[in-house]
């Protein structure tokens, strides 16, 4: 079972919060969305398309409220934490809609509040309700998510498994610089901090080459060493995983002892604020994660994927809310891992996607001992940048997909300039994962994955009405992720 990530003084703050976020709710019935995601798995996009497409009316045949037309209004408005930047969903639109370009990934918290004016399906709840509905969307970066099951580790605990980790299989050539220079440090000489300083620098490079594009992988805390903000060049900041001696505790003064010393400090004033001030409060959480992405670099990536997903859902214990717990100490009751860019694939492998996701998922929930219920797995593009044609070729017709390759892409030795669409063939996943999946956790070297053509694409071109009114954003399954995450609030 996963370690306990909260003191009993850390629940008694946990429950005022919850308490205040009720009694506002008598008011306003809300409910809190997490929205976070695993290395560039595109949750501005996300959430600039779920609220494109619930203002604009947008093609949602499954999210049965909208489809039923007992929506009547929706709106943004001003959300209830002012010490919380908002999401800056005119700019993210602007950017996708006009300018065609991908917005810029999420680097800290942001919020957004958008309400929805309905009219219940039940004539007994309609004597009762308002009618309206806030959906208060948190969007936070994964490597912060990542960071929650350090609240449960001690100092040692963290460099023993960070060290075994980084020595083990293509992250051995990524840490080499920095393991030859922990090897070779004194823990027991006085603390020092440039020798400090020096280690954290070296540890924070590991981990931005484990994130490049060339090997996508995803289990890299600290997640503020990735995105340090304001933290930048703080002793909060300034730590390292150290290897130490089997026994023993540090003499006062050491390099050791301000290590270990730092890395309370991390988790005090970095990682429990985020866990109290907004994870604890959360409703309804959704994960992206880019599968396609991890299956083209290789079987680490994919099972790094999973270490990933392992660590992520650890933090979550689904399930309903009794009153007492949805006042004192709610607990996220549905949560949504959501594969993203299936417009990547043909639709014939858009359930294969979602099997592939589905398998990584199961795997995490059998090795941290959790049930299943309340957890859901989808795959789906927030935004479908490509449609799908097919083409013939040796007598034999072929299953592609069209779009325009972002500037500087290059398909079969031929760069693109942004501007001209192309047709490719975009791979096919296998039916059943489970024998891939066998052979990658036996450690076949020999194993291949299916070769997936992961292109980059511009965001696509929308039409305009009549009036001079561009269309909603198009895109795959977001109607069914909306209906899962809080389409039974709208009943």
């Amino acid at each position: 079972m996963p370690p306990r990530l909260t003191s009993f003084a850390d629940d008694a703050l946990i429950a005022l919060d919850n308490l205040a976020d009720r009694a506002s709710g008598l008011v306003n019935p809300t409910i809190r969305l997490g929205v976070t995601g695993l290395s560039r798995s595109g949750k501005t996009v996300f959430i600039s398309s779920l609220v494109h497409n619930l203002l604009h009316g947008g093609r949602l045949p499954l999210f049965e409220a909208m489809q039923s037309g007992r929506v009547s209004a929706v709106r943004l408005e001003p959300q209830p934490d002012d010490a919380v930047p908002r999401f800056q969903y005119e700019d993210h639109i602007r950017a996708l809609v006009k300018e065609r370009i991908w917005p810029d990934s999420t680097r800290a918290i942001s919020e957004l509040r958008i309400t929805l004016d309905y009219q219940s399906a039940s004539s007994w709840t309609r004597m009762f309700s308002p009618g309206r509905l806030s959906i208060d969307i948190v969007d936070y970066p994964g490597e912060w998510l990542l960071d929650l099951p350090l609240l449960g580790k001690d100092f040692r605990t963290f460099s023993e498994e960070t060290i075994a980790l980084a020595a083990a299989g293509i992250r051995a050539e990524l840490s080499s610089a920095w393991l030859e220079l922990t090897k070779a440090t004194d823990i027991t000489a006085s603390a020092d901090e440039m020798v400090a300083r020096d280690l954290a620098t070296s540890f924070a490079d590991y981990l931005k080459a484990c994130r490049a594009d060339e090997r996508s992988l995803s289990t890299l805390p600290p997640g503020r060493f990735l995105l340090p903000g304001d933290l930048d060049g703080s002793p909060a900041l300034t730590f390292a995983p150290l290897a130490l001696p089997p026994e023993g505790r540090p003499k006062h003064g050491s390099l050791w002892a301000m290590m270990e010393r730092r890395y309370e400090a991390y988790k005090s004033v970095v990682v429990k604020p985020f866990f109290r001030e907004h994870f604890a409060r959360l409703d309804r959480q959704i994960v992206l994660v880019d599968a396609l992405q991890a299956m083209n670099r290789g079987p680490e990536a994919v099972q790094d994927l999973e270490r990933a997903l392992t660590d992520v859902l650890a933090c979550f214990r689904p399930g309903s809310n009794s009153i007492l717990s949805s006042l004192l100490g709610r607990r996220i009751d549905r949560v949504l891992v959501a594969a993203t860019k299936a417009d990547h694939l043909h639709h014939e492998s858009h359930d294969r996607l979602d099997r592939l996701t589905r398998r990584l998922v199961d795997r995490a929930i059998d090795r941290i001992g959790m049930a299943g219920a309340g957890i859901d797995v989808m795959a789906l593009a927030s935004v479908r940048a490509t449609r799908e044609a097919t083409v013939r070729r040796d007598g034999h017709d072929l299953p592609v997909i069209v779009g325009t390759p972002m500037a500087g892409e290059m398909i079969a030795g031929e760069t693109f300039d942004g501007e001209r669409k192309t047709a490719i063939f975009p791979g096919d996943l296998p039916e059943n994962p489970e024998a891939l999946f066998e052979r990658i956790e036996a450690g076949d070297a020999s194993v291949e994955l299916p070769d997936v053509n992961v292109v980059r694409f511009r965001p696509p071109q929308l039409e305009e009405t009549g009036g001079g009114v561009k269309l909603s954003v198009p895109h795959i399954r977001l109607d069914r992720a909306l209906q899962f995450l809080f389409g039974d609030r709208l009943a």
